[in-house]
């Protein structure tokens, strides 16, 4: 079900750390496909080091039998491909989330509709959007670091107002992980 008016970023669900996400409570959910930001949800900004704990969520979810699929609008695509080679999943550069066309193409590639997938990210106004835009559920994960795009910190002070507004309106779901650092 599509989201309107101001719950269009509102996420399903918040946790503090992809970690928190349980593969086999997806799969019970009726989740076939995992789309991932990768900024500041898997890996640190414009870092190339995937921490061991990421590295070993993304493995228990694919054998839980989920597919995954990197969905960034980073400009740097060389990165991008060498992070997707090295966690063996396939991605989708230069998104242009929240826009339709990115989530879309990863749809196609996971052979999934939106009714089966997951769209997880640490942005409000790119992942959890463009999500919701899809119709499709929405995680929200607490950024991984501090340092970001300048434009991201910008729009990280209006995701706070947001989700104080969720919360207040008992609007948020929370995950496993309290939620709270975000």
């Amino acid at each position: 079900m599509r989201k309107h008016g101001w719950m269009r970023w509102c996420p399903d669900e918040v946790v503090s750390s992809v970690t928190e996400i349980d593969p086999n409570r997806l799969k019970q959910q009726g989740v076939q496909a995992v789309l991932l930001d990768l900024d500041n949800t898997l890996v640190p900004w414009q870092r190339v080091e995937v921490p061991e704990e990421v590295r070993c969520w993304i493995e228990s979810m694919k054998a839980a039998g989920l597919r995954l699929c990197l969905v960034s609008n980073t400009r740097r695509k060389r990165r991008l491909e060498v992070l997707a080679k090295r966690l063996d999943i396939d991605y989708v550069p230069r998104a242009f989330k929240p826009r339709r066309y990115g989530l879309r193409q990863a749809l196609e590639r996971l052979r999934a509709t939106p009714e089966q997938a997951v769209m997880i990210g640490d942005q409000i106004f790119t992942d959890v959007w463009g999500g919701n835009r899809m119709a499709m559920r929405t995680i929200l994960v607490a950024p991984l670091a501090r340092h970001e795009f300048i434009g991201t910190r910008v729009s990280r002070l209006l995701e706070r107002i947001l989700l104080w507004v969720y919360r207040r309106a008992g609007l948020l779901k929370r995950g496993t992980g309290t939620g709270e650092t975000y």
